[in-house]
């Protein structure tokens, strides 16, 4: 029998939802995708969310885990990024839980990109510290040793020569900069690098929209770890986070319900 979780990604300007086979971590039936609300308050964004279940057809026993582009303690939004600041403070959990009617998990939405590749994407099978970076207007991060994640690193905001990381080596920087690959490879160098020196990880993975040219700046990094492309990509978010939410409903059961 198909185990089934749903994955809910939130984000600045859409919120996106599918049930996942979590087998194969691939979408059962289509994805919905509804514009992110003015004002993006937590209840109006629950309320899509809401919506989103009711469309894919959710049924009642089914986990729901939702990202939400904020570090998440223990259920609640530490701070935000891209949506209302009133979200600060916020129990996620809580909050979806009350609005859809039913158990919901939330995390961070580069964490449950992180453990989408890890689980069933370029890191399936790796053992030891993998770290997945997504490169994008800023740097997101998730570090996952062994299978079990770290939650909420924030590996884009580590200072590197008196700079916030993200500051200089994003995607977004190079496109505002208009830099070659050549120069944009000389600041990621330098930005993976040191990550390198911090962390000694088995395997660096990189994703977000620029990983798809991962041919043009990848091959100019010399580090010690390899370092490939991600390999859901858009599908990362929504993967990571049904996965996550049926892992959490399996260690409440008592069962490890994303045991595949």
């Amino acid at each position: 029998m198909t185990q089934v979780a749903c994955g809910i990604d939130i984000g600045g300007s859409g919120v996106k939802g599918a049930l996942v086979d979590l087998g194969t971590g691939e979408f059962i039936g289509e994805r919905v995708r509804i514009e992110t609300p003015r004002p993006s308050t937590p209840e109006a964004v629950a309320k899509v969310c809401r919506t989103i279940i009711e469309r894919l057809g959710v049924a009642r026993d089914v986990p729901v885990g939702i990202t939400v582009p904020a570090p998440i303690v223990h259920g609640t939004a530490v701070f935000i990024a891209n949506l209302d600041k009133s979200w600060k403070g916020v129990n996620v959990d809580e909050l979806m839980t009350r609005v859809l009617e039913r158990p919901s998990h939330a995390l961070n939405d580069a964490d449950a990109a992180g453990l989408a590749e890890v689980v069933y994407g370029a890191a399936k099978g790796v053992p030891g510290t993998i770290i997945v970076t997504t490169l994008g207007t800023g740097i997101g991060s998730a570090v996952i040793v062994d299978g079990t994640l770290v939650p909420n690193t924030e590996l884009g905001h580590l200072e590197i020569d008196g700079h916030d990381a993200e500051s200089r080596a994003s995607s977004r920087q190079r496109e505002i900069h208009d830099m070659s690959w050549k120069k944009w490879a000389k600041r990621l160098q330098r930005y993976y690098g040191h990550v390198e020196m911090l962390f000694s990880p088995d395997l660096l993975v990189v994703g977000g929209g620029v990983s798809k040219k991962h041919d043009k700046f990848l091959p100019l990094l010399d580090l010690r770890a390899p370092i490939v492309p991600a390999k859901l990509l858009n599908t990362a978010g929504i993967v990571g986070a049904a996965y996550e939410a049926a892992r959490a409903a399996g260690k409440q059961s008592g069962t490890d319900a994303a045991d595949k």
